[in-house]
């Protein structure tokens, strides 16, 4: 290869340094030098990403990148490919987009000396996704679930009420539940192939499961695994801590935990089934038939859950439990089309969102700062950018055409077609969670534009804040490019998934 090439490879290394030097660096500076330097690594880290992408899209293979250059297995690696790389540029867009748009809320929500601190978890946070989105090592992996797991309970807690402090112990017991119970899977896996690096404990699987050795143990630890990762994903019923760390801490921290955080365990997930324990023998297992029917149960009793709240915020993070559910159905299939299915609609989850936690910030605002439905009558037109913005995402996740919401339920049900087993259960609960998703969305979007005779709320418009309406819209154009052009998109994702099994 060129020496220009050989350079690009390296990139990936630099954008997880970048994020936790920056951590490290911004510690010691006030809020607006630590807010520069956050945007600064977060624009830095997107053309690094973007440059890698272009570069694997072009050479139409992954890498290893050998950490030190000391070989396996005395060294660390990461593995680059097109998922990897297009779902790290993707990732970076969405966590600058979310801080952007939380920005004017951030010195209200936040105590003043505690503002620094809130971008140093943001640096550590990107750090640890991007680590579980390239790893190749499966004890750095979890060295940077613990990571990300405590950036997340800061970002919670970072706002200082009773409800947020709940919420962060809440979230920090099941997510600690969630890392012991992985942590156990891989010193299982170890005890059993002697290896830690994905590619040489997925060689020693193969080799037992030819020979037929070793079953109940391996079972048990895809089954243990598999657990943890979906307490930590808020996969029903492992989801109690989900809607209140959602509803209350900060709306930057909202979009963020919503729509990245979950998505980089569930990435992880994705890697654990192709590149250590193998697709075919993740099937065999059978766990896929579990996780399946909790997917199931979510699409389903996630959208209750919503339906019943009277807390906008509350209601868009008990959509995730559905959302999520969506993801794990497409696992649960146990087919290739299933899988595409759910990579695009964590693609299309974290575009969707984050628009609607953003957008819904702008509507409370105008609305006396209260939540409550009944407050919100009317907001849409106090806050035009915000209610058209909300009302786009509200359609995305209904499944109306032209938005990426469609094309992930259009992608479902194409799998489920070729899936005659399971097909019939997944059409139902499909149609159903659809209809309760247009039940509290359009809910939603018909109270903020009904027409209210009050003059106390406060009216504003996109010159009031020129950074938050190009937020706004850069996520509207992106759900909408989702839904017009996804064709491309999934042919990239089945052209990530051939590389990564």
């Amino acid at each position: 290869m060129s020496v220009e090439l050989e350079f690009v490879q390296n990139f990936p290394c630099f954008s997880i340094m970048f994020c936790m030097f920056a951590g490290i660096i911004s510690s010691a500076f006030k809020e607006k030098v630590a807010r520069i330097l956050n945007i600064a690594v977060l624009t830095i880290n997107i053309i690094l990403s973007a440059a890698v992408f272009v570069f694997t899209v072009n050479a139409g293979k992954a890498y290893v990148y050998v950490m030190g250059r000391f070989p396996a297995p005395w060294g660390n690696e990461l593995r680059i490919g097109i998922l990897e790389t297009g779902l790290a540029l993707f990732f970076c867009v969405i966590m600058l987009l979310s801080l952007l748009g939380g920005r004017h809320k951030l010195m209200q929500e936040v105590e003043e000396g505690k503002q620094g601190l809130y971008y140093v978890l943001s640096d550590l946070m990107l750090s640890s996704l991007l680590a579980l989105l390239y790893t190749n090592d499966l004890f750095t992996a979890y060295v940077f679930v613990e990571i990300n797991t405590i950036s997340a309970c800061g970002l919670i807690m970072i706002r200082q009420n009773g409800r947020t402090i709940e919420a962060a112990v809440r979230y920090m017991i099941m997510s600690l539940l969630g890392s012991g119970l992985f942590l156990v899977g891989i010193c299982m896996l170890y005890d059993l192939t002697g290896h830690l690096l994905m590619s040489n404990i997925k060689i020693e699987i193969a080799h037992m499961v030819a020979e037929g050795s070793y079953r109940p143990p391996l079972l048990v630890t895809i089954a243990i695994m598999s657990v943890g990762l979906a307490i930590k994903s808020a996969l029903f019923p492992f989801h109690a801590w989900l809607p209140d760390a959602y509803g209350y801490s900060t709306v930057s921290s909202a979009a963020i935990l919503s729509s990245l955080v979950s998505k980089g365990y569930i990435f992880l997930m994705f890697k654990i089934i192709y590149r250590v324990i193998g697709f075919d023998v993740f099937h065999d297992s059978k766990i896929v038939n579990i996780l399946f029917i909790f997917a199931l149960m979510g699409m389903v009793f996630g959208s209750l859950s919503a339906i019943k709240e009277n807390d906008v915020r509350r209601m868009i993070a008990f959509s995730s439990v559905a959302q999520v559910g969506y993801i794990y159905m497409g696992v649960g299939m146990g087919t290739h089309a299933g899988m595409v299915a759910a990579v695009f609609h964590v693609i299309s989850h974290v575009a969707t969102k984050s628009l609607l936690f953003i957008a819904a910030i702008g509507l409370t605002d105008v609305s006396g700062g209260s939540r409550k439905f009944i407050e919100l009558t009317g907001s849409g037109y106090r806050n035009k950018c915000a209610g058209a913005a909300f009302s786009v995402g509200s359609l995305s996740m209904v499944g109306v055409p032209m938005f990426s919401g469609f094309i992930s339920k259009l992608l479902f049900s194409q799998a489920a077609v070729q899936n005659t087993v399971k097909m019939l259960p997944i059409l139902i609960v499909l149609g159903i969670s659809t209809i309760l998703n247009a039940v509290y969305f359009m809910k939603t979007v018909i109270r903020i534009y009904t027409p209210v005779n009050n003059r106390e709320y406060s009216t504003v418009t996109w010159r009031d804040n020129k950074v938050y309406a190009a937020v706004l819209f850069c996520f509207v154009v992106l759900n909408i490019l989702l839904g017009v052009c996804s064709q491309p998109i999934v042919d990239l994702i089945e052209s990530g998934l051939m590389m990564f099994a």
